[in-house]
């Protein structure tokens, strides 16, 4: 596999050509999306190279040694090098999804369970802003129904990261893997005898949709105005500022009513409409793939339990990949992230072997 970047060599040089041209930075797009390929075949070609240069040496100090065995204590060393950059190589080689290098948008929808399922939903969003926070990511509620009890029954939230990111560092490349349903066994507010129940919450992971990225023609939506409303009747408004868009094409409907007016509410109801669009086209196209692309971990299908929350254990397992550990309270305290490198590892591991075959 490692033949496929002599053949890179040529592309480098021409990116580098490009990037040096005053009109590829007159359009930001092409520059940003340049400069991306640029950066991944620089990290390709340098871990080439060091991989090549480790074997050259182990070969040098293999004959040396033929006259002087002091160097063959090199060798050893040398060839641990290589075999260490060589996995570094696999690992970059791997075709990576072309959505990891953005934003994300999540929705999280109480299910089954009543009033302990919007609870839970809410503490999943917790969850996430926290994480967010440890990262540095900025967290945007888009749209928002509350329950009577101050869960939610759904809600939409932007994560953004704040300035450069490595590639596969993106909210988009670690949150997609928190699509599906989670389920949590604990004792409700509203159980009297302290019976344990489960209940469970969806949430569905989509990238943020740059204008760019769907064409939507103006043509094929059917927007409605309605006033908005809150539980308890709260924030109920004296206009029709809530909106509801249908995307009549594909039958996509997003209705928004967090914000005061209809212009802001319409523009959130677009921004999640992209990000479903995206979303859509991306699944069409997973479903068209091999049968090793489908097996992998970002496309276990978004109606099957994904992970558990033991509240009386303390316990959190992930069912796809085998991950357990006994700090609940932590993970949903925003100490996520090796919950999301379990699945990180697996979903290398099962494009590696796809890769291989």
């Amino acid at each position: 596999m490692f033949e496929a970047v002599e053949g890179m060599l040529a592309e480098h040089a021409e990116l580098e050509t490009r990037l040096a041209l005053p009109e590829t930075h007159a359009d930001a797009r092409l520059a940003r999306t340049l400069n991306r390929r640029y950066a991944e075949l620089n990290a390709i070609i340098a871990t080439w190279r060091e991989w090549r240069q480790a074997g050259e040496d182990a070969q040098a100090a293999r004959e040396l040694a033929a006259d002087d065995p002091t160097f063959a204590e090199e060798v050893d060393d040398l060839l641990a090098q290589q075999e260490e950059a060589a996995e570094r190589l696999r690992r970059l080689l791997v075709p990576r999804d072309p959505a990891d290098d953005k934003d994300a948008l999540l929705e999280v929808k109480s299910g089954e369970g009543g009033e302990e399922s919007a609870l839970f939903a809410g503490d999943l969003l917790r969850m996430y802003s926290r994480y967010a926070e440890r990262r540095g990511w900025k967290t945007e509620i888009l749209d928002a129904t509350e329950s009577d009890l101050g869960g939610y029954k759904s809600v939409t939230v932007a994560v953004k990261a704040s300035g450069a990111t490595e590639p596969g560092q993106t909210p988009y490349a670690l949150l997609k893997f928190e699509g599906g349903v989670h389920r949590v066994q604990r004792v409700p507010v509203t159980e009297s005898q302290g019976r344990i129940h489960t209940s469970a919450a969806g949430v569905l992971v989509m990238p943020e949709a740059e204008q760019v990225d769907v064409e939507i023609n103006d043509n094929d939506l059917r927007i409605d105005v309605f006033r908005s409303s809150g539980p308890g009747g709260q924030s109920v408004n004296t206009t029709d500022s809530a909106v509801r868009i249908t995307h009549v094409p594909t039958g996509i409907v997003v209705s928004c009513q967090n914000e005061k007016s209809q212009l802001q509410n319409k523009e959130q109801a677009m921004r999640i409409l992209r990000a479903r669009l995206l979303q859509a086209a991306q699944d069409a196209a997973d479903a068209e793939a091999s049968d090793a692309r489908r097996s992998q971990v970002r496309t276990v299908d978004r109606s099957e339990r994904i992970r558990t929350y033991n509240f009386p254990e303390n316990r959190i397992s992930d069912h796809r990949t085998g991950y357990k550990s006994y700090n609940l309270d932590q993970v949903l305290d925003g100490d996520l992230q090796p919950v999301l490198d379990s699945c990180v590892e697996a979903d290398m591991a099962a494009r590696l072997a796809a890769l291989e075959e």
